[in-house]
């Protein structure tokens, strides 16, 4: 019995990306074969109707690639619409169905001979927009024709197919003599849209040729030639402003004879700054800050010249385009900020500006402030400081702390900030406490007035951690002039196991200790408790110095306090997050994204153009070390089944892995409650055990005394590596699969170690140095992957590493496997520690 009518209507209606499956595209490839041909009045409009039908699919997801050959045949029309409809269908499938692309070239080289150059123009486009191998002998002629078209679009149209040519087929692009006409017709066409094309497809050929061809070399430099670049800057105003970018890229890469033809470029290109598309007035004043690096008088009056183009572009056109400008204009800010002094209100917010417009000026306002302007400035931030926009209130309170650790009127500075302690909102006063900590360890002279306002902020209102942090500091650190100062702590002491942050409970086992060294009767009690509550804590950090505080008071009170709280000395200079060579990198590729994202290039860009770090499916794109190559024989192709034991180690052993506590750490915890407190592998001799006893009896711990340690206890040797050690690759990755996970940690990443990877064959060296042999690498910038191993000297034991640094994040994940397990801490130090000296030197 057939299904009633409504049944019907829901199985057909599936959804759009989705429908009926073969039934609907069968009918679309019925009705093409229909119209096929067919030279009827009204025919192009039905076309029309079912090509717009045939690309929504294609567009959704949808596989139409079956009418193929109805799409090809019904092509056979003059209209232009259909045409494009027809070329974006076939350069869809081609690349995925090469067999069927061949039913295309037909069509599309008479396409190419059509007496409309639009068409021509389409079709040329289509024809190099195969990316088919195989086909590549088929463009040959069409792209030669077009190179001498009568029509500039057809002639710009065969210089980029030149270029795709090129990327499918190298070879047969030089073969075919393309790159010699192409510079023919750089030099000779008319049309400056022409001229730019060539320019773009010769830098990028010769570029990628120059490595191994010294002709391509020579031609490369060629385009740096003085009369070549004369001859675009004196045809600059003609070219279009994508096309003017493309040229003052290339200028800024010339190096003139002397200082006339430098001055002889700038007046060429004098007329560019005042130009109203950002970009190139970006190139421009790329130009001119790279042509005069070397003149210093000279290259502070650019400064001043392009500071009005810059100032009135970030104050003109969208938000976007305003803050790619301001990050250029930051850039230039942070280099020579005396020379923006006086143009400080140009860098004030206004209300209807987004929160990153607002934080590049806030940076500004704070690098240009100095003795003459720091009052304005001020004043204007903190105006800031109720804004609605809670992000940028909490940055504009941070600005007027770095004024004032600029020493710049830092009297009125203080008295703002401890007003803002009076606004009662939780926000302002976290930051402005964390400020005041910063100011009181750069000014101590200012402790009596901010204590005497920190002193009655009740810690009840203050749940941030860095500021709950800062306020523990000052109790600490002035805790004889906090009449409540060691009742807040030991308030916060008894709420330990509520609170989450380590930096919290690690700064209250300082500021107690501080106290107890200056309150002792009030802080006895509450010291105690820190410390046996830190001792037991689960987070390493913590453990770990609750553990040394305790033995420093077991030791010596007098000491204890000389290591804990000791004579200070005003901290004159904080340290810089950016190292200047980071900031060097960023100022070299100015009027790029690396000004914008404030990082170098290679941080943030991947060369594959992949996203996120990932391997290859072929163990063949991880290359072996150069001092592997030497010593092991050469890599075995991976067995189906270890093809990716060293791509994808990382899920195989999160089921497995041991318990770290996060950081690699697995010295036993110690309960108070149940045992000797000093019960690690690596205890000190206890020289009196009565002192200790005094000790936990005046702190209320009630830790048993500990043994002696015995005087024979062996110390076992350092371990050494042997520096000629040999696996070959079949082996590791056996080794690699088999053996359990002895470590995992996570350790930082020096700035100079970030900046010497931009070389990451570097990194092989050096770790060679230390007899720790590398046998593939892999990966792309911001990440890398190396695998690494090592062997005992005295015997044949093994230790595999991966390593994958972050260079965005400066951080490493190690993760070692040994063939002896206890050696494992003591291999990781020696890794880590030829690490941390990598790009030292």
């Amino acid at each position: 019995m057939a299904p009633p009518p409504a049944y019907q209507s829901q199985r057909s209606s599936s959804s759009p990306s989705q429908p009926s499956g073969k039934s609907e595209v069968s009918d679309l490839r019925l009705q093409l074969r229909q119209l096929a041909g067919s030279r009827a009045p009204g025919v192009d409009d039905s076309k029309r109707e079912l090509y717009k039908k045939v690309i929504s699919y294609m567009t959704i997801g949808i596989d139409v690639s079956s009418v193929f050959s109805e799409m090809v045949m019904c092509s056979a029309t003059s209209d232009i619409v259909l045409k494009k409809m027809c070329y974006l269908y076939v350069g869809n499938y081609a690349k995925s169905n090469p067999d069927l692309a061949l039913l295309t070239i037909n069509f599309l080289q008479r396409d190419c001979k059509d007496q409309d150059p639009m068409i021509r123009g389409l079709a040329l486009r289509s024809l190099c927009s195969l990316r088919v191998p195989n086909l590549v002998e088929y463009l040959i002629g069409p792209l030669g024709s077009g190179l001498k078209d009568g029509s500039s679009y057809v002639r710009m149209v065969a210089v980029m197919g030149i270029l795709k040519l090129y990327h499918i087929s190298p070879s047969t692009c030089i073969d075919s003599d393309f790159p010699a006409m192409l510079k023919q017709l750089m030099l000779n066409d008319p049309e400056t849209q022409v001229v730019a094309n060539c320019l773009l497809a010769l830098q990028e050929i010769w570029s990628a040729e120059a490595s191994s061809s010294e002709e391509a070399s020579r031609e490369r430099d060629a385009l740096l030639s003085k009369p070549l670049i004369y001859y675009f800057l004196n045809r600059i105003r003609e070219f279009s402003e994508w096309a003017q970018c493309l040229l003052l890229e290339l200028v800024a890469k010339y190096v003139p004879s002397d200082n006339s033809e430098v001055f002889d470029i700038m007046n060429l290109l004098e007329d560019r700054l005042q130009h109203a598309n950002g970009a190139v007035v970006l190139a421009t004043i790329k130009v001119f800050m790279q042509l005069t690096m070397s003149m210093t008088d000279v290259h502070q009056q650019v400064y001043e010249r392009i500071k009005a183009p810059l100032i009135t572009l970030a104050n003109t056109g969208s938000s976007e385009q305003s803050y790619a400008v301001l990050s250029h204009l930051h850039l230039l800010v942070m280099r020579a900020p005396m020379l923006f002094s006086s143009d400080y209100k140009h860098f004030y917010c206004h209300y209807n500006e987004p929160s990153y417009v607002k934080k590049l000026k806030l940076e500004m306002l704070t690098a240009v402030a100095n003795e003459d302007n720091t009052y304005e400035i001020v004043t204007e931030l903190c105006e800031y400081v109720a804004n609605v926009d809670i992000p940028i209130a909490r940055e504009s309170i941070r600005a007027v702390g770095k004024i004032a650790l600029q020493q710049y009127d830092v009297n009125a500075i203080v008295d703002r900030l401890l007003q803002f302690l009076e606004m009662e909102k939780d926000y302002v006063t976290a930051e402005t406490l964390v400020l005041i900590k910063d100011l009181l360890r750069k000014y101590p002279q200012w402790s009596h007035d901010c204590i005497a306002v920190v002193g009655s902020i009740s810690s009840k209102n203050v749940q941030e951690p860095k500021a709950k942090a800062a306020l523990i500091w000052m109790l600490g650190e002035y805790a004889q002039d906090v009449a409540d100062a060691p009742y807040i702590l030991e308030n916060m002491i008894e709420n330990w196991e509520e609170e989450d942050s380590a930096e919290v409970r690690l700064h209250l086992l300082t500021a107690s200790m501080k106290c107890f060294f200056r309150r002792p009767p009030e802080t006895q009690k509450s010291l105690g408790a820190a410390l046996a509550a830190g001792i037991a804590d689960f987070h390493q950090d913590v453990h770990d110095r609750a553990l040394l505080y305790y033995r420093l008071l077991q030791h010596s009170t007098s000491i204890a306090e000389k290591v804990v709280n000791p004579p200070k000395q005003a901290v004159s200079v904080f340290a810089d997050t950016q190292s200047s060579e980071i900031k060097d990198r960023i100022f070299d590729e100015f009027n790029s994204l690396s000004v914008v994202y404030q990082k170098p290039s290679f941080m943030f860009t991947d060369k594959e153009h992949r996203g996120p770090f990932e391997f290859s499916d072929e163990l063949g794109n991880l290359s072996i070390g150069a001092e592997s190559v030497n010593s092991v024989v050469p890599a075995q192709i991976v067995d189906a089944n270890d093809k990716d034991l060293l791509l994808s180690t990382t899920e195989k052993e999160d089921s497995r892995a041991i318990s770290t506590n996060g950081a690699g750490y697995s010295a036993p915890l110690i309960d108070a409650s149940s045992g000797p407190l000093v019960a690690l592998d690596t205890q000190p001799a206890v020289q009196d055990a009565q002192a200790s006893m005094a000790i936990d009896d005046l702190l209320g711990l009630g830790f048993a005394a500990p043994a002696p340690a015995p005087s024979s206890a062996p110390v076992p040797p350092p371990l050494k590596l042997n520096a000629k050690a040999v696996i070959d690759p079949g082996t590791f990755q056996q080794k690699w699969r088999q053996l359990p996970l002895s470590l995992s940690q996570e350790t930082q990443v020096t700035p100079q170690s970030v900046a010497a990877l931009t070389t990451p064959q570097s990194l092989l060296q050096h770790m060679l140095v230390n007899s720790i042999h590398c046998i593939a690498s892999g990966g792309q910038s911001p990440n890398f992957k190396y695998f690494f191993f090592a062997q005992k000297a005295e015997d044949t034991s093994t230790f595999l590493v991966e390593c994958v640094i972050n260079t965005s994040s400066s951080k490493a994940q190690i993760k070692i496997k040994a063939d002896d397990q206890s050696s494992s801490n003591a291999f990781s130090e020696i890794f880590q520690s030829a690490l941390s000296k990598f790009g030292m030197s």
